[in-house]
């Protein structure tokens, strides 16, 4: 079976990035020092998820669909340091020193890119590994596809999910539509919090089955009263699984034991 090891780029590095400007270092420093960690953080996530193909995805500085679709989307979010913008090509090449491809897109965010690369994979029954903090992919698991965090040394699998959100993971979506996502600057329903939420969902299963009921409970009331925020709010959540990559998963494949990268 193939193993498809996706990198979450800019999650990753720019966590790596974080902490070695904080050790008094220069820019130029900061930035070479970044780069030495990301080859060894990279070498032990080979070692680990031991996978047959590789692929690093990053982030585009594009006003992509949910920009035009919600203008406030991430507008509060941190801009890149500019010493890391500059440099992202050298960090680009470190991962092809390993024989990893990247994959940068003008026109989609790395969250879309991830989760198309992803399905298409685990629709032919291969695994999928993906390496990301962001718990906006546990959206996508299925015995096929895993997260791992390796900051926190964790899978977000489903009893994550459970325990994190008391949902599954297939009314993630939903649950985000209700309770909103701050750090991407979607709102969600008023007064609906992660445990209205969860207990909506548990209840009625999925926000059009919550939409489609009448009710006097108070949280089915204001669901309904921002019916057009919530689905809004559900567009922007759900990961696009549709984009035309341009190349095929053999395209990805690493190296074997002694056999040099092309």
């Amino acid at each position: 079976m193939s193993h498809l090891l996706i990198i979450d780029a800019l999650n990753l590095i720019r966590r790596i990035h974080a902490v070695q400007a904080g050790q008094s270092l220069t820019p130029e420093q900061a930035l070479i020092a970044t780069r030495a960690t990301l080859i060894n953080t990279t070498h032990k996530l080979l070692a680990q998820a031991a996978p047959t193909h590789a692929i690093a995805v990053f982030d585009a500085e594009v006003r992509g669909w949910r920009k035009v679709r919600f203008p406030a989307y991430k507008e509060g979010r941190t801009p890149m340091p500019t010493e890391l913008r500059t440099g992202l090509e050298t960090l680009q090449d470190a991962f092809w020193e390993l024989a990893i491809d990247s994959l940068l897109s003008q026109t989609d965010e790395a969250d879309d890119l991830i989760a198309t690369l992803a399905r298409k994979v685990a629709h032919h029954g291969q695994a999928v590994t993906i390496i990301s903090t962001d718990k906006g992919f546990c959206q996508l698991l299925c015995p096929e596809i895993r997260i791992r965090d390796y900051f926190n040394k964790r899978w977000l699998d489903l009893p994550f999910v459970q325990s994190q959100f008391g949902v599954t993971s297939a009314q993630l979506v939903d649950y985000w539509a209700l309770t909103g996502v701050s750090g991407s600057g979607i709102k969600g329903v008023p007064g609906i919090g992660p445990k209205s939420a969860a207990a909506l969902l548990q209840a009625h299963g999925s926000l059009e089955a919550i939409l489609s009921i009448e009710s006097d409970d108070k949280a089915v009331k204001r669901v309904h009263a921002h019916a057009d925020e919530a689905r809004l709010a559900c567009e922007l959540v759900r990961l696009r699984d549709d984009i035309e990559l341009g190349f095929n998963l053999r395209d990805l494949r690493l190296p074997l034991p002694g056999e040099k990268s092309e």
